[in-house]
C-alpha cells in the first residue's frame, strides 16, 4: 500500500497494492502492521459499517463531539465525492475542507482522523461505502453541520440539489457547531 499525505495535516489517501488479471483482482484492504508502520497510527478499529446509497445522495457533515471517531472509509460500489472538515480549533487547518473522489475502480481509502466532519456524495447510480471506526456509534453524541454552509463553502459536485435525510436537512452552522479544542 502506498501513503499520500493529503493538503491537509493527518488526512491521508490510501492506494492498495492491487494484483489483477483477466480473472478479477486481490488486494489488502487493510493490515493492521503494514499500517501502522507506513502511518505511524496505532489505532484500533471497533466497529466496521456499509451503507448503500441512490446516486445524488450527500450524508454528512457527521461526526461525534464526545468518544470522536477516526475513520477508515471507501467504495466497493460505485463513487462517492468524500469530504472530511477540520473542526480541530488548535489546528492550524481548523475550518477548512478537503474533498476527493473514491470509488470501486480506483479502490482509494481515505482516513478521516477523529476531530474532522465527514460526509459524502453518490456521484455514480449507487455507491456502497464501507467504514471502520476508532470508536463506536454513540448517538447521544452525534453532531452534523449542514452540507452546504457559506462559511466552509465546500465545491461538492453536484449537477442537482442533493438528496439529504431530514435529520442532515437540521444540520447546524459551522459557526454554531459544537467543536473541538
Amino acid at each position: 500500500m502506498q501513503i499520500i499525505p493529503a493538503s491537509i495535516p493527518d488526512i491521508l489517501i490510501i492506494e492498495p497494492k492491487v494484483f489483477g488479471d483477466d480473472r478479477g483482482f486481490f488486494f489488502e484492504s487493510f493490515n493492521e502492521r503494514s499500517w501502522c508502520n507506513l502511518t505511524g497510527l496505532d489505532v484500533s478499529f471497533v466497529q466496521h459499517n456499509h451503507s448503500r446509497s441512490a446516486g445524488g445522495v450527500l450524508r454528512g457533515l457527521h461526526y461525534q463531539i464526545q468518544h470522536p471517531q477516526g475513520k477508515l472509509v471507501r467504495v466497493v460500489v460505485g463513487e462517492v465525492y468524500d469530504v472530511a472538515v477540520d473542526l480541530r480549533q488548535s489546528s492550524p487547518s481548523f475550518g477548512r475542507w478537503y474533498g476527493t473522489r473514491l470509488s470501486a475502480e480506483n479502490k482509494r481509502q481515505l482516513w478521516v482522523p477523529a476531530g474532522f466532519a465527514h460526509g459524502f456524495c453518490v456521484t455514480s447510480d449507487v455507491a456502497e461505502f464501507l467504514y471502520l471506526t476508532t470508536e463506536y456509534y454513540a448517538p447521544e453524541h452525534e453532531r452534523c453541520i449542514a452540507w452546504n454552509d457559506p462559511d466552509l463553502d465546500i465545491s461538492w459536485p453536484l449537477t442537482s440539489e442533493p438528496n439529504v435525510s431530514p435529520k442532515d436537512r437540521q444540520g447546524r452552522s459551522f459557526k454554531d457547531a459544537d467543536l473541538f479544542p
